[in-house]
């Protein structure tokens, strides 16, 4: 259903994860303006990665958290010529569907709350004592996970796979925007060194409510959380504009 009627809307997820995001305003009959906030590229120090997958045999468990940290991650692994035979995690329906592209099944994915503290809740995490696990990811990032299965007596690694740079910001013409959509925290406080105090009243859609806490301490006016992932954006979107 063409709900958004050219109404022009500000994507922000990196170049090479914007195109399902764009493709799916265009089919709702609106605009995507794409503003990449984040670039994601491999890491600089390749061989530390190699040296640490060289060993995920002896682990019991991969956690990958994003599509990032899976496109990146296995990769690497696969470079190093292993196929693990741990088992496989990750926080977000995304990054499963990532996964099972690549070739993996039986993957351990939250069933209702996509993020760390849902993967957490799974009954399969709950008895981890003495487990060595390897937690994918980019540089940087939350604690939580690694920091919950270390006090539930599992041993952590982290590899970090991927690098996240801010890109110089293209010229956007703010006061023609409908809405923004924005996908990480990270993104938005990178977005809110580049507007005025005026542009928070755009209506700004987050997939998370962690996303939505972050904008509401920084002020935005209206703010419309989402079911996650590209496909609960543009469901937010289309109510929104019908």
């Amino acid at each position: 259903m063409a709900n958004l009627n050219g109404r022009r809307i500000l994507v922000t997820r990196p170049s090479h994860q914007a195109g399902g995001l764009a493709q799916g305003i265009l089919a709702a009959g609106g605009e995507p303006v794409l503003f990449p906030l984040l670039e994601i590229s491999p890491v600089a120090d390749t061989a530390a990665l190699h040296a640490q997958i060289s060993q995920l045999a002896d682990y019991q468990l991969a956690i990958f958290i994003s599509p990032n940290a899976v496109e990146q991650g296995v990769a690497a692994i696969r470079k190093v010529g292993l196929k693990p035979t741990c088992r496989i995690a990750t926080v977000g329906q995304a990054s499963a569907q990532v996964l099972r592209a690549l070739g993996f099944d039986h993957i351990l994915v939250p069933r209702e709350r996509f993020d760390s503290e849902g993967l957490l809740a799974l009954p399969e995490l709950q008895d981890v004592a003495g487990w060595r696990v390897m937690i994918f990811r980019g540089d940087g990032g939350r604690a939580l996970l690694g920091d919950t299965l270390k006090a539930r007596g599992a041993i952590v690694d982290y590899a970090t796979c991927y690098q996240r740079s801010t890109p110089l910001p293209a010229a956007i013409d703010w006061h023609h925007l409908d809405a923004i959509t924005i996908t990480s925290s990270e993104a938005l406080t990178y977005l809110r060194q580049l507007i005025t105090e005026a542009q928070l009243s755009i209506p700004l859609f987050v997939p998370h409510p962690r996303i939505a806490a972050l904008a509401q301490q920084q002020g935005w006016q209206h703010i419309y959380p989402t079911d996650s992932g590209d496909l609960g954006l543009l469901s937010g979107l289309n109510t929104w504009a019908s």
